[in-house]
């Protein structure tokens, strides 16, 4: 199965219930806040509204083209009507493509699963790496120096979403959230076990320790 992660800036008519069709798992999420997205599992789809409460449509799409992370995600701006010029703008700044609000959830699943296996495949990210620790996360395999490094699944999409986000200082709470760990609720101490999990993990093949403590704040993954 090939899964699509779907973010949108605004509610969706039809709610946002994940959604299965042929070789496609599709997890649609609300993203308001603007903050980091959380760990991706698949391919990345944004619908961008053309006005948003802080900032416009337009300057979240050039900030997300300016983010190696989400820089060859797929984004459509939600117009507020069919202008010509405003497309144009939307494409200018980046946009994939464009679609006439308001937004509901066929016309959201038909755009996505109406595009090319292809173009999905070509959005994910393969393998991440700060210096020589790597992952490679088709493979869901870690590796120091090119040598495996034994992990259990929380601890390698934890460190996977630590090398998306070098010399950040994340609290427990945040990467709970980056992992979808908050149904059902994880207690903020479980992270510190994933923690030192990782950390054994990685001294134990010479990779060292690039997870440091930020006392009364969380963790960060230092780089060289």
């Amino acid at each position: 199965m090939q899964r699509i992660d779907i973010f949108l800036t605004s509610e969706l008519s039809g709610g946002l219930a994940a959604f299965r069709h042929d070789d496609f798992d599709v997890v649609l999420h609300r993203w308001s806040d603007f903050a980091e997205l959380p760990l991706l599992e698949g391919a990345l789809w944004l619908f961008i509204d053309w006005v948003l409460p802080e900032m416009s449509g337009l300057e979240l799409c050039r900030r997300l083209r300016a983010d190696p992370l989400t820089q060859t995600a797929h984004v459509t701006m939600v117009l507020e009507e069919d202008n010509q010029e405003d497309r144009k703008r939307a494409l200018r700044m980046g946009a994939d493509d464009y679609i006439v609000g308001p937004l509901t959830r066929a016309t959201l699943l038909d755009r996505v699963l109406g595009a090319s296996i292809g173009e999905q495949e070509s959005t994910g990210l393969r393998v991440l790496a700060q210096g020589e620790l790597t992952v490679d996360v088709a493979a869901f395999q870690a590796r120091w120096q090119g040598k495996p490094i034994s992990l259990m699944p929380n601890e390698l999409r934890l460190l996977r979403y630590f090398i998306e986000h070098p010399g950040r200082v994340f609290t427990r709470t945040q990467l709970i959230a980056a992992l979808g760990k908050q149904e059902p609720a994880v207690d903020e101490r479980t992270v510190d076990v994933w923690i030192g999990r990782l950390r054994r993990a990685l001294k134990g093949v010479g990779a060292g320790n690039p997870l440091r403590t930020v006392r009364s704040l969380g963790y960060v993954f230092d780089t060289v």
